[in-house]
């Protein structure tokens, strides 16, 4: 007799491709050679500008000094990418936290012996690096790179400064880690469960109103507990970011990440405003509707990303999710889903849930002499299905453009969240495609909350960051202050028919963006609605579109977002660009509405 059948089980990685443990000696190997490029690049001190007035030898010295650095780079980046992947999913083991954290350290020592490479670098003029990239064209493919080193230059410190930067990096990043570790520690007591935050989180999406009011309380209780600690790490990383921008000489405390992303702040502007506009017709409109199809005059906040009715929701196995990435995948390109098939032939996946594992889901890109990795935290709920989508299109970007190497293929935020999105866009068109007409409903309703929440949540995000930066300036903020700034921005973006019950203010404790990476979540809206303008490109001609889309992946961090997204016919810096992609999304709760 033949066994039953059993789902596949949500994998786990094996890190092996990288290191077999802690105690692996190709660590100290990977280590020690990084460390020889870096000593040899340190040896060329001083004759950059030496050089200067002699275009070959100059361009000569640039390919060899920009090749060592990248080796240096390649070693440093990826034992520390073996740190992150293993402590991600044992952040309650003390010993893969200290594995991390000396690791940080002691790299963060090798590169800071090259401290001066960059530096010198911007002394040199703009003429005197074009001649040296002309005469010695082999060195001509490193002008991106360049160009984005060269973004920093008005904000640059004394090399003795960078230097103390450097090495006092490790003590700031323990400030992210106990932040994370209280993260990945956090149990909420919900009736008889004790649940993890990616649980508790979870659980506010159960068909049940008890279940996800009972989560809601839970995790409230549970945040309000760390909260003090919480509020105590982002109000350090905000005054050391104060103090390292007065410094640098940064206008605003997002100007930084605009410089790292290459985007103008004009831009992001644009996009702020074009989104805070449409507040009334997106959020405020969509929970309304949202309101009246469940019956209740105002959603409360468990309610936001509730299904519609209490109906169970469809659960996808493990197979069924992967069957579908593939084949959304494949309908664009076979070569974007010959390169995610990798992933799951391979154990370059990480999503089984489980205790000590901490939230979310990533891709991480390792090296560009490595390959990706992917964590999420699967639990079959049709979110889960788009989520692996959506690091897929990350792990498809990175592997596209590895041929460039790691510094080049290192992306702009602004562009790095394309394939993600776009992956998550084919997914959603498959499942709608076949849905039947009682199911369609349920589908539109998810399909606009994930816009929202990646829009309009995103943006709200964004303002938050910007007034507790501000606030910042004039002292620590307390928990209840960061709460009350918390409920005002989000209540702005949420509209008046979500009621933001007691325990909401909150909530901003678990925003793990707000300390790993600052205003960096409005790089969300930005791909959300650029990949809305993409899809409409696809539509309009699939076949031409393919081709042009693989080159944009391809190209890395070789092209500022203007430059890959003109031969679409698209440019970012209009307002009405961005006005367009929350139309879209607009258009999609009209088709809601008509259906209610």
């Amino acid at each position: 007799m033949n066994a039953p059948f059993k789902p596949a089980a949500p994998p786990e990685w094996n890190l092996a491709d990288l290191y077999v443990g802690r105690d692996d000696p190709r660590i100290e190997t990977d280590l020690a050679a990084a460390k020889a490029a870096n000593d040899e690049l340190a040896s060329l001190e001083g004759m950059f500008l030496e050089a200067r007035k002699e275009p070959e030898r100059l361009g000569v010295l640039l390919d060899r000094g920009i090749t060592l650095y990248e080796q240096a780079t390649n070693g440093l980046w990826g034992v520390g990418a073996y740190a992150a992947l293993a402590a991600s999913v044992a952040r309650d083991d003390p010993a893969w936290a200290k594995f991390e954290g000396d690791l940080r350290a002691r790299s963060s020592q090798i590169a800071a012996e090259s401290l001066f490479f960059t530096l010198e670098l911007n002394q040199l003029e703009d003429s005197e690096i074009a001649k040296a990239l002309q005469a010695h064209p082999d060195a001509a493919r490193w002008a991106p790179w360049l160009r984005r080193v060269r973004l920093s230059r008005p904000h640059e410190l004394s090399p003795e400064l960078e230097r103390f930067i450097v090495d006092k990096a490790p003590a700031v990043a323990n400030w992210v880690r106990l932040y994370d570790e209280t993260l990945a520690k956090l149990t909420a007591q919900v009736g008889d469960d004790t649940l993890t935050l990616a649980e508790a989180l979870n659980r506010m999406s159960d068909p049940s109103v008890e279940r996800r009011k009972a989560a809601a309380d839970g995790l409230a209780a549970a945040l309000e507990a760390r909260a003090s600690t919480q509020a105590l790490v982002l109000n350090t990383l905000a005054f050391e970011k104060q103090v390292e921008d007065r410094w640098r000489r940064y206008e605003t405390p997002a100007q930084s990440r605009h410089l790292a992303n290459e985007v103008d702040a004009d831009a992001v502007d644009a996009l702020e405003q074009a989104v805070v506009e449409a507040y009334p017709r997106l959020s405020h409109r969509y929970y309304a509707l949202k309101a009246k199809v469940m019956g209740v005059a105002t959603l409360d906040y468990w309610d936001r990303n509730a299904p519609l009715t209490a109906a169970a929701p469809r659960a996808y196995a493990w197979d069924e999710a992967k069957s579908m990435v593939l084949e959304s995948f494949q309908d664009l390109a076979p070569k974007f889903a010959d390169a995610a098939r990798v992933f799951f032939d391979k154990p370059w996946i990480d999503a089984m849930p489980r205790p000590g594992k901490q939230s979310g889901a990533f891709a991480h890109p390792v090296t560009a002499d490595r390959h990706p990795f992917v964590f999420m935290n699967y639990m079959g709920e049709r979110r889960d299905v788009l989520t692996l989508a959506h690091e897929l299109g990350h792990a498809v970007h990175q592997t596209l453009c590895q041929p460039l190497g790691t510094l080049l293929a290192d992306t702009p935020l602004t562009l790095a969240e394309t394939a993600s999105i776009f992956g998550e866009g084919l997914v959603f068109n498959r499942l709608l495609a076949e849905a039947s007409p009682e199911d369609r409903k349920g589908l539109l309703a998810g399909k606009i909350e994930d816009g929202l929440n990646t829009v309009v949540r995103q943006i709200a995000f964004h303002r938050f960051e910007r007034r507790f930066h501000e606030a910042r300036q004039d002292g620590e903020l307390s928990p209840d202050q960061i709460g009350a700034l918390w409920l005002e921005v989000m209540g702005e973006s949420l509209g008046p028919a979500v009621k933001l019950n007691a325990g909401y203010e909150h909530y901003w404790a678990y925003v793990s963006h707000f300390c790993h990476a600052p205003f960096y979540v409005y790089a969300y809206a930005f791909g959300d609605l650029l990949v809305r303008g993409l899809m409409e490109k696809r539509r309009e001609d699939p076949e031409r579109f393919a081709p042009l889309y693989e080159q944009l992946l391809a190209a890395g961090g070789t092209k500022t977002y203007v430059e890959a997204l003109a031969p679409f016919g698209l440019n970012p810096r209009e307002k009405a660009f961005w006005a367009a992609g929350c139309a879209q999304l607009e258009r999609l709760v009209d088709e809601f509405e008509s259906l209610v």
